[in-house]
């Protein structure tokens, strides 16, 4: 049975998960709107992942026996000053959510609740993942020196 201090911290990672994945909307609406299709693409497509993210803490909380309870989302920004912004504030975002897990993490070791420890394995890997894509997206954005639309490309092929 999971313990009702890790079953909070838990759900309060189910709602960080659903902010990004609104985040990440607002973002992609904003590419949209500012014809930046393939930045868009992505996006979006960081929208679901995230929210993915969000279910799988969900239906962990439950396997194990506690009830996962759903909070209420902060509102999310939906103004940026360019796209280097957005990609600027996404990182900055994705390194927030890093903490996030490792705090997770060390009240799970703290608990001793050793199957949340490896459960959360997979989100400390998918953190390190996250800050790399999305520091190589600024890297490449920082080499294109102005032409945006080859940088638009090369955020729509990444994955």
């Amino acid at each position: 049975m999971i313990s009702e201090k890790i079953v909070k911290a838990l759900s309060q990672q189910i709602m960080e998960e659903e902010h990004a994945s609104r985040i990440y909307l607002a973002m992609a609406s904003w590419c949209d709107a500012n014809a930046y299709p393939g930045a868009a693409k992505f996006l979006y497509s960081h929208t679901n992942e995230e929210r993915e993210h969000a279910e799988k803490i969900l239906k962990y909380i439950n396997y194990r026996g506690g009830h996962a309870r759903l909070l209420p989302l902060p509102e999310v920004d939906n103004d940026f000053k360019d796209v280097r912004d957005v990609f600027e504030k996404a990182m900055e975002h994705e390194i927030y959510i890093t903490k996030c897990i490792n705090d997770l993490y060390e009240l799970a070791i703290a608990e001793k609740d050793y199957g949340t420890q490896v459960f959360l394995q997979w989100y400390i890997e998918e953190q390190e993942e996250e800050e790399d894509l999305f520091q190589s997206i600024l890297d490449h954005y920082n080499n294109c020196k102005g032409k945006l639309a080859l940088f638009d490309k090369f955020v729509s092929e990444k994955k």
